[in-house]
């Protein structure tokens, strides 16, 4: 009995973080944040779905698509059940071949709720969305155009765009498509909401750059666990430039002091109450942590529970500060 509850326990976690849940669940909890800092009400359901399901559908694509050129390079007769014995080998390799049916089926779903969510939010309440500015379109269309150039080979195979290639720029092109996503969008989608136009001020541009270098940190972090792949495949990656203790000790950790400090600054320049700014501290002094321990290897799934689970955690603290103790 205990061995079948730990076999449902683990397919439970695979399915959720494999299959990018807790991916949507991050983009969820920023976007609430995002719209709770920023004093604005939150948009409507229809939003939030698109953003679940886009982002699902995003990174399921992408990895799926890594995987069949990753075996189509090393051939057909490859089997992944024994123990590992290729770099690429890992557990989620496994768990997406084994439910390829499933992945295949959820994708086509989710992609016609994004597509129905879309439509819902243009005809319904968007419906002087073509009256916008310019630089309202490029914000909008700037944030997935990155995104889609980010795994290049597997959303534009003829053009062999790959921005995941470059290397040192890699982490901050994740960084500023999350930043664009849950920052940027909540308070422009709730402004054409009310036919109202969107206006850049500085507490987006703030947040934008906090969340943007936020994720960065994190992308840094997680090419840790993928050195081996990158070295052999010629990225060059932070680490795998400078080697890890490099990396963590001379750009993780001042990267994230200087995020701290900026973000203590930004708080007495805001009156944040104490207990307010010990709550929003939470995150930076967990990613110090984090990237202190990075020195030892680590399974795949304590990247996506730990290192992931830092974008939750920050995105649960500031909705805890903004509706505990913010004053408007």
């Amino acid at each position: 009995m205990k061995r079948r509850a730990f076999i449902i326990q683990r397919r439970i976690i695979e399915f959720i973080f494999f299959g990018n849940y807790f991916y949507a669940l991050c983009a969820l909890s920023l976007s609430i944040e995002s719209s709770l800092q920023q004093s604005i009400g939150l948009n409507r359901i229809s939003f939030y779905l698109l953003m679940a399901t886009a982002t699902i559908v995003y990174y399921t694509y992408a990895y799926m698509g890594e995987i069949s050129i990753r075996i189509a390079f090393l051939g057909r007769e490859i089997k992944l059940t024994p123990p590992a014995k290729y770099s690429y080998y890992n557990r989620r390799t496994n768990w997406y071949h084994s439910n390829d049916r499933l992945l295949n089926i959820t994708q086509v779903i989710y992609l016609v709720i994004a597509f129905l969510c879309i439509l819902e939010l243009i005809f319904l309440e968007y419906h002087h969305i073509f009256s916008l500015h310019l630089s309202e379109w490029l914000l909008l269309f700037s944030v997935p155009a990155v995104a889609l150039l980010y795994y290049g080979n597997a959303y534009f195979p003829v053009f062999k765009i790959n921005l995941r290639r470059s290397g040192w720029m890699k982490p901050f092109v994740v960084g500023f498509v999350w930043a664009g996503a849950v920052t940027l969008y909540p308070p422009m989608f709730h402004q054409w909401q009310h036919d109202l136009h969107y206006t850049f001020n500085f507490l987006v541009f703030w947040l934008f750059i906090k969340n943007w270098m936020y994720v960065a940190v994190l992308a840094i972090m997680f090419d840790i666990k993928d050195y081996a792949d990158d070295a052999n495949g010629m990225v060059k990656t932070f680490v795998v430039r400078v080697g890890l203790r490099k990396t963590i000790f001379f750009i993780l950790l001042p990267l994230i002091i200087i995020g701290l400090l900026s973000f203590t600054i930004f708080a007495i320049n805001s009156s944040f109450s104490l207990p307010h700014y010990l709550i929003n501290l939470i995150p930076f002094i967990l990613l110090l942590i984090v990237a202190y321990s990075m020195h030892r290897r680590r399974s795949i799934l304590y990247y996506l529970v730990i290192i992931d689970g830092l974008m939750l955690v920050k995105g649960i603290c500031g909705i805890a500060g903004a509706l505990l103790f913010y004053k408007s």
